[in-house]
């Protein structure tokens, strides 16, 4: 693998982690309800989960999907169905505070927790999330040498890219708690659950690759 394909990837990489999909969005509502803190567990969450969708991916398993008409589908409908939920939980979260998203309270393990569960279970419960590593990655792949070491790269470089963007949009929300008024944040908030319902909507009316 040159360095020359390494940077065309990693131009690809940020191209396609730039655009706002829901672990985006997660993150920036995370930001505004509960400040860095609860958004850097919900980004661990996304980055574990597509850790998890590049291994299975290398170890050859997305083909496992690809040929199963019913599984592709039930984890369609879940992550449909979980979409739909988060977004119904982001229209009706209370209005960001400044003071309790920045303040420590009893109830910040258990908030952080969830971040994380919900995040990775976004990352886990799209199946066309799978089926686009697998097309994207092994075009990068040298199928001369090592592929597994190959895959441990370039899913290090994209969850890198993410990272970094997902913070971003952490920060973002954690800015404007401080800076929009509460009517404000109240609906940059519906906005991120009417995003999910939109995501939601895409992944129902979508067909399996191939099909």
């Amino acid at each position: 693998m040159t360095a020359q394909t390494l940077i065309l990837y990693a131009l690809a990489c940020v191209a396609i982690a730039a655009t706002p999909g829901p672990t985006m969005l997660l993150a920036l509502s995370n930001g505004m309800l509960g400040g860095m803190r609860r958004a850097a567990w919900g980004i661990a969450g996304a980055c574990l989960g597509s850790a998890t969708v590049i291994a299975v991916v290398a170890l050859g398993l997305g083909s496992l999907l690809a040929a199963s008409h019913w599984l592709f589908e039930g984890l369609r409908v879940a992550g449909v169905l979980y979409l739909a939920w988060l977004g119904l939980r982001m229209w009706r979260a209370p209005t960001p505070d400044l003071r309790t998203a920045l303040a420590r309270t009893p109830q910040d393990d258990a908030q952080r927790g969830l971040a994380l569960l919900r995040s990775l279970a976004v990352a886990l419960s799209n199946p066309k999330a799978v089926f686009f590593f697998a097309a994207f990655l092994p075009q990068f792949v040298d199928v001369r040498q090592s592929q597994v070491p190959q895959y441990a790269l370039l899913g290090g470089i994209f969850i890198g890219i993410d990272l970094l963007l997902m913070l971003a949009y952490a920060g973002a929300g954690t800015q404007a708690v401080r800076w929009m008024s509460q009517r404000s944040l109240r609906w940059l908030n519906r906005g991120c659950g009417g995003g999910m319902w939109l995501l939601a909507g895409v992944l129902a009316l979508g067909r399996r690759p191939g099909t």
